[in-house]
């Protein structure tokens, strides 16, 4: 999607839409809502006098100019009240937008910077929410379809009130682009059918990242895991002929200081058959997605490249399918992890564990001080919080709290 800045007045746009926000309790439009309004003759002020526009949070109301307006159609958008304004409304807001304006068959459109000066969000701010709403709202994955022949959103403008405004929205909109690239890069891995993402396929994905971002990687196989004693990830891969791949990426944005580090930790389980200790069919329909834990360290390795934090960062994917075979891991088997530990295994569906152990233990042993790991780990997660959060478990309680904080500043 190409997304471009230009300084100029809403109104004067031609486009087949422009869209412009509005918040809840507004009797009087002004600004863009109000020189939209007054071009439309007042129309948007009559529809706020019956009631039909309240400016709700999420509310979306589509008007006809009929050449009242070089544009043909127009988006208002409700923000909700002032003061609960947030990146996530204005994220959710866009995406919103965007799948409105695709069900009309419209393929470009033209914006306000919505939320601009709400919720303390600057136009860089704002400018980002947009574009990681219209991204994510309007992401597809069809890769695979026949018929590919349904219309997509190929081009945003968003208009900055004066020339002095463009470089602060651009950045917005970059930053915006990168962190969405990186989730829809993480999104298609897991949507990927099993059959085109093995651990090979996985090792390949993060090559591309790597080529294209300029981040050291390395791909370890199965000889060179044995001899680092990764007995439990190579027990979990045992049982497939799909070779298994340990992925190690490597940014260093202060490599001055070794101390400052992270290592990210993804489960890259591509196809979970549960073992001998077989799921059902229905249990194992969606379990090409169990390697989302490693598919998101990759996206986040791309964006981490390309937004530069002063931080050195190393992810790790242990990559393996699980599954039943004459060579497979049975319940009851000791294997020996990376640093030591023997594990007694009681059922071969709780694998997970099994191959984060060894990916943990090769971040410690590269002197990664500080750890998060990411996985499909467990069903009881979803049980108990649904998808509305993720559970977070982690033995330094500071350690957690800053990650918590990062997780909610970002939405």
């Amino acid at each position: 999607m190409e997304i471009s800045v230009v300084a100029g007045n809403i109104t004067q746009q031609e486009s087949p839409a422009i869209v412009v926000g509005m918040l809840q309790g507004v009797t009087d439009p002004a600004g863009a809502l109000g020189e939209v309004d007054q071009a439309l003759d007042g129309a948007i002020t009559s529809l706020i006098e019956d009631g039909e526009i309240k400016g709700n949070r999420g509310e979306l109301t589509l008007l006809h100019t009929l050449g009242k307006l070089p544009s043909k159609r127009v988006v208002v958008a409700g923000l909700g009240y002032s003061d609960s304004v947030s990146i996530n409304t204005v994220r959710a807001l866009a995406a919103s937008v965007g799948r409105l304006l695709r069900s009309k068959g419209v393929t470009q459109f033209v914006s306000v910077v919505l939320g601009t000066g709400e919720g303390g969000m600057g136009e860089s701010e704002s400018a980002q929410a947009v574009v990681e709403g219209a991204e994510l709202g309007l992401y597809r994955f069809d890769k695979h379809k026949t018929d590919q022949s349904s219309p997509q959103v190929r081009e945003i403008t968003l208009i900055a009130t004066d020339d002095s405004k463009i470089a602060n929205i651009e950045s917005g909109v970059n930053r915006g682009r990168i962190i969405a690239d990186a989730v829809n890069l993480c999104r298609s891995m897991a949507n990927e059918p099993p059959n085109f993402m093995t651990p090979t396929m996985m090792a390949e994905n993060a090559l591309d990242v790597a080529t294209s971002t300029g981040i050291e990687i390395e791909v370890l196989d199965r000889p060179q895991m044995a001899e680092l004693g990764m007995g439990a990830l190579l027990g979990v891969a045992q049982g497939s002929d799909e070779p298994p791949k340990l992925i190690v990426l490597r940014y260093h944005g202060d490599p001055n200081n070794e101390e400052n580090n992270l290592g990210i930790v993804g489960k890259g389980i591509t196809f979970d058959s549960g073992g001998l200790d077989l799921k059902s069919a229905a249990g194992m329909l969606e379990m090409k997605s169990d390697m989302a834990g490693g598919a998101s360290i990759i996206g986040a390795m791309k964006a981490i490249a390309q937004l530069k934090p002063k931080v050195n960062v190393i992810g790790i994917v242990p990559a393996t399918e699980n599954m039943p075979g004459g060579k497979a891991q049975r319940p009851s088997d000791v294997v020996k992890a990376m640093n030591g530990k023997t594990i007694e295994i009681g059922n071969t569906d709780a694998e997970g564990r099994l191959v984060l152990a060894d990916g943990v233990a090769y971040a410690r042993s590269l002197g990664i001080t500080k750890i998060v790991d990411v996985a499909t780990l467990t069903g009881a997660v979803v049980v108990a919080l649904g998808n509305l959060a993720s559970g977070i478990f982690g033995n330094d309680q500071n350690w957690i709290d800053t990650v918590i904080q990062s997780g909610e500043s970002v939405g």
